[in-house]
């Protein structure tokens, strides 16, 4: 009985498999097929196609009532989706609708305040992330701007030579 419940049907196990594999192989070929832009930089599209992606190949193999061709349809699907609405992100409109725009948190050395609210940071997550970068002094900072992929890019105020 309880090796019923950990093993479940043996039969079954390579098809399980199987399914796996396949699924895995479309995953990487479909992913790579989308471009580096997907694993490199993740947008919240490409987070949503990641997990789904990723949730898709986590759960059918094992699902009994579902075929690899079901789960594959699903997978391109899935990617194809992704592939237009980073094509729509280049138009006007799409990235207007798909992509923040940068928001400049610190010029010539003043942080602004409004823009930081607006991000939704606190002055700590800020300097935070200044330090990251090797900054302790906002007031050394040409520009910092919290960038369209939640990064943020520091340019430094020019030193004397």
């Amino acid at each position: 009985m309880m090796s019923g419940y950990l093993v479940g049907d043996a039969g079954e196990l390579p098809g399980v498999a199987l399914k796996a594999f396949l699924l895995y192989v479309t995953a990487v070929v479909g992913l790579r097929a989308s471009g580096r832009r997907t694993l490199a930089e993740l947008s919240p599209y490409d987070f949503v196609a990641a997990v789904a992606a990723g949730a898709v190949v986590g759960r059918l193999p094992t699902a009994p009532d579902a075929s690899y061709l079901g789960g594959a349809l699903t997978l391109v699907t899935i990617l194809t989706t992704h592939a237009l609405i980073t094509r729509l992100r280049l138009t006007r409109l799409g990235g207007r609708l798909l992509e923040a725009p940068p928001v400049v948190l610190v010029a010539d050395g003043r942080v602004l305040d409004r823009h930081l609210r607006r991000t939704g940071m606190t002055r700590a997550d800020l300097d935070a992330l200044l330090r990251e970068h090797g900054v302790t002094d906002p007031g050394s900072v040409h520009l910092a701007v919290w960038e369209r992929r939640g990064r943020l890019s520091v340019l430094p105020r020019d030193s004397p030579d």
